[in-house]
């Protein structure tokens, strides 16, 4: 593959082995990830038992919202290696961890031993993370997070496959990059898919839930392994939805539960401490309507997966959730007006 870009030939680069491709990464992380995403290259530090005797190549904390910040265990892979004899072994070692608090609290002390050690990380965390307390950091996000980021060189077709067999693991853990370098002369480009701003919002797939939004799942699905607080939350936020729009559905699906009011509105993903909740609704609109909670913003490749404007609300608990009813009544107004207009525009060609 050739891209062309401000008058140069940039060639794509191939690599022979999966040092190469690992080292690459390492050294273009703040590239790839973004300023505020911190990699550490451990794994010659940590004990395979912590991770169901497999070690991932990295360890990947992405601080772009300090409150809400995402843990990846990282695995870089060259996508000529077999999937099902090399790629899918290897990330399924790493399930169990996310289960297991043992595994967990053992990771998080070699975590902190390594980036204690290394005055540069450090340095780096410190930056970040401001007064926040690094051990108390990293035992909450290790807990919070279940993430795994496979970084590939290109695309694997069984991808798609093993998400779809494996919905509560693959489907719901592992997010997918294909990262490529692009060279003319000392010059690099690098183009990643997705792009990794917003990834852990890109659902890994959405259903096609029929004309009826027939469930393909249960809320009692995504209630595992949260605590009471996401329950009460999701209730409420569940009564709100009735309580505006009787007609609405609450649709769970394999990996979310959608809002249905004649058209997916939100889309509400569950986390162990809190809930993420996708608005079809412009930025600019959400953030005159939430004060209390604290958004994301996502990037146009994320936008364009769920086919319309959208932002990400980050509900940690049901204490302002005045400002969600808000959000929902604006998102059953826009879509009244949408749909009634194109019912009009229907009209009148007949």
């Amino acid at each position: 593959m050739i891209l062309f870009f401000d008058g140069k030939r940039f060639v794509e680069t191939r690599y022979d082995r999966e040092s190469e491709f690992e080292a690459e990464v390492v050294r273009s992380h703040k590239t790839c990830f973004g300023p505020k995403a911190i990699y550490v290259n451990a794994k010659q530090k940590i004990d395979t038992k912590a991770l169901g005797g497999s070690i991932p190549d990295g360890f990947l904390f992405n601080l772009a919202d300090v409150d809400n910040p995402e843990f990846y265990l990282v695995e870089i892979e060259l996508a000529s290696h077999d999937f099902y004899r090399h790629i899918f072994p290897q990330l399924t070692k790493f399930f169990g961890f996310f289960k297991n608090a043992k595994s967990q609290s053992a990771l998080v002390e070699k975590l902190y031993d390594a980036i204690s050690a290394d005055n540069g990380l450090k340095n780096e965390f410190k930056k970040l993370l401001g007064e926040k307390d690094l051990h108390k950091f990293l035992r909450d996000v290790a807990v919070e997070s279940r993430n795994i980021l496979l970084i590939l060189d290109d695309t694997k077709a069984e991808m798609d496959e093993v998400i779809d067999i494996y919905a509560d693991t693959w489907g719901e853990m592992v997010k997918s990059m294909v990262l490529r370098r692009f060279v003319s002369g000392d010059e690099s480009i690098f183009t990643t898919e997705p792009e990794f701003e917003g990834i852990e919002f890109a659902i890994a797939k959405l259903d096609d839930e029929g004309s009826e939004g027939a469930p393909i799942s249960s809320e009692e699905h995504h209630l595992e392994g949260v605590n009471d607080s996401v329950r009460h939350t999701l209730s409420r936020i569940k009564e709100i939805v009735r309580e505006i729009a009787p007609t609405a559905v609450f649709n769970p699906q394999k990996y979310y539960i959608s809002i249905k009011y004649r058209r997916n509105v939100a889309y509400l993903q569950t986390r162990k401490s809190k809930i993420r909740m996708v608005a079809m609704l412009l930025e600019d609109k959400v953030r005159s309507l939430v004060r209390s909670y604290s958004l994301t913003p996502l990037s146009p490749g994320v936008q364009k997966f769920y086919g319309r404007p959208c932002t990400a609300i980050n509900v940690v608990d049901a204490n302002h959730l005045d400002e969600i009813r808000a959000v929902l009544q604006a998102l059953i107004a826009d879509t009244d007006a949408d749909m009634g207009a194109d019912e009009d525009e229907k009209a009148g060609t007949n």
